[in-house]
């Protein structure tokens, strides 16, 4: 019996490492980076993801009409759960979290359906903090079909196969590159002021995207490491001295902001609800996405025993921290995919990385004052940092895609999947006068591009060759 378990933990160990990427990591998943350097790429972590934070519960704030206190202690909480929440992603407690370098922020997913609710118990005669209770109850007894879900994952491994999951990540990074242009050329502000693509903010985001480019490039590790924020720091001093930065929003700013769990109460409504059972489920197939690119970039299997284990984990790590955040009075998390190029341009995919970023997040949550400076960042120059990173997963997605050869059936899982999640991406408005759930369902590229790759891998026939490897 022990020689059959040897051979058997020696065959996982050889199918993980021959589905392993091939990478060139300066820092391993388990490595230990010096501190210095860990903080260092740690902070290039929050500037990244930072203004992805923040940008869900400013918008849903300002669609309920919540005043400005409320909206500032939403937006630390915000930043808090995500600190708490990337810290059990990294960690892995129990079987909870991915072992990754994962981090976890607001999800974008959940607007339309948590604006809507709010404002439908707005306009029925609730109060703001009444909708607010509404709203978190929603998300807190939500987030149990996706822990329920992850137990079940292992069984979808012959449907969600690396064409697929490698199919999401390249709609992943290609559905933000949208908006890493948008924030190149200003933004949703300059959009409507009219100095979007304006020769000063081209100018501004390109420096940025060159400076990250030439210093990823680099073969000095410091440069490599500090490529994003090297560009994202001279682009800030830059923007000061052209007079784009505002910082009046910092005196409006609390010093301290302490965490209160349930500070809105908790309320609950059977057809609040139902739209947000499938949006739980695309979140799961979004994240299985997220961590397959996660492991690609950070040289780790991507099909197999550790590779299935660790997603089960990250799933399931982000049910349990939509609950945690309903509980601290803000909205769903999931785990976030731009961090996926973070670790591909400074080659560290350390995950104790993570937790020099979970301590940074809870900082920032409890001291509004910090991050009201880190808001401030001109979008030309997020822009041009992000938009790198953004093509960065695309890649890290078409690698997953080719690490198995390319069959017809495969070719066409890719090529309609992209071509209907792209396609969602190019014309949201096709779906403008269908009803509420079709919105919900459909609106996002990521959800319309995984579910098809699901489908048709579900559905399509197999070759005589691959139905018997899949049985």
């Amino acid at each position: 019996m022990t020689n059959l378990n040897s051979e058997l933990a020696l065959d996982d160990l050889i199918e993980d490492q021959e589905a392993a990427p091939k990478t060139e990591l300066i820092y391993g998943l388990d490595d230990k980076p010096p501190v210095a350097e860990a903080i260092f790429v740690a902070i290039q972590h929050v500037l990244a993801s930072f203004v992805g934070i923040i940008t869900p519960p400013i918008i849903i704030s300002s669609a309920l009409g919540l005043d400005p206190a409320t909206t500032s202690y939403i937006i630390s909480m915000s930043l808090f759960a995500s600190g708490i929440c990337t810290f059990i992603q990294c960690k892995r407690i129990g079987p909870v979290g991915s072992g990754l370098l994962s981090l976890q922020g607001t999800s974008f997913a959940f607007l339309g359906p948590i604006i809507g609710v709010g404002t439908t118990a707005i306009q029925g005669g609730s109060t703001p903090p009444e909708a607010l209770a509404l709203i978190f109850g929603v998300c807190f007894f939500g987030s149990f079909v996706e822990i329920i879900l992850s137990r079940f994952l292992h069984l979808m491994n012959k449907i969600i196969t690396p064409v697929v999951s490698g199919s999401v990540v390249m709609i992943i990074g290609l559905s933000l590159i949208k908006t890493g242009i948008l924030s190149m050329g200003g933004g949703a502000i300059a959009v409507k002021n009219g100095t979007f693509g304006s020769s000063q903010n081209l100018a501004l985001s390109g420096l940025v995207l060159l400076i990250v480019v030439f210093l990823t490039l680099s073969t000095n590790r410091i440069l490599r490491m500090g490529a994003i924020a090297i560009g994202l720091v001279v682009g800030y001093v830059i923007s000061i001295f052209l007079g784009i930065v505002n910082f009046s929003a910092l005196s409006s700013l609390s010093i301290v902001s302490l965490p209160i769990p349930f500070r809105y109460g908790m309320r609950f409504d059977l057809g609040a609800f139902l739209p947000f059972i499938l949006l739980y489920v695309l979140t799961a197939i979004e994240t299985v996405g997220d961590l397959t690119a996660t492991s690609a970039v950070s040289g780790q299997p991507v099909k197999g025993r550790v590779y299935v284990r660790r997603i089960k984990g990250g799933v399931l790590g982000d049910g349990v921290n939509s609950l945690i955040a309903a509980v601290l009075n803000t909205f769903p998390n999931t785990t976030f995919s731009q961090n996926n190029g973070v670790i591909q341009m400074t080659g560290v995919g350390s995950r104790y990385v993570g937790f020099f970023v979970a301590g940074i997040f809870v900082i920032l949550g409890l001291m509004p004052i910090v991050g009201g400076v880190f808001q401030a960042i001109p979008q030309p120059v997020l822009g041009g940092a992000t938009t790198v990173m953004f093509g960065s997963i695309a890649v890290a997605g078409l690698n997953i895609v080719t690490s198995t050869p390319l069959d017809r059936r495969s070719t066409i899982i890719v090529a309609v999947s992209l071509a209907m999640g792209l396609g969602v991406v190019y014309s949201p408005e096709i779906f403008a006068d269908k009803a509420p759930i079709i919105k919900n369902v459909f609106g996002s590229g990521i959800s319309t591009g995984g579910l098809t790759a699901i489908l048709l891998s579900w559905l399509l026939p197999r070759s005589a060759a691959d139905a018997e490897e899949a049985a």
